[in-house]
């Protein structure tokens, strides 16, 4: 097992505005949009309001778009 290959437990974690806390143990966390596994130590991208985590800055834009669309239908 290697930071790139995360095998164990899924980590569960509460989104602050510029730390996570770690609620249960884990070595990663799941992205929200992509489904990929984000090793704790790579995180980076979350949502304080959705408490969720993305891969990079490229699924926390995807999901903004989808949330400016909703808020205008």
């Amino acid at each position: 097992m290697n930071k790139h290959d995360p095998g164990g437990p899924e980590a569960k974690l509460h989104y602050g505005d510029n730390e996570f806390t770690i609620l249960k143990q884990g070595l990663f966390v799941t992205c929200a949009v992509s489904g990929e596994r984000i090793p704790l130590d790579e995180l980076r991208y979350w949502s304080v309001d959705l408490q969720e985590p993305y891969r990079g800055p490229k699924e926390a834009m995807h999901r903004w778009h989808e949330l400016q669309a909703g808020l205008r239908k």
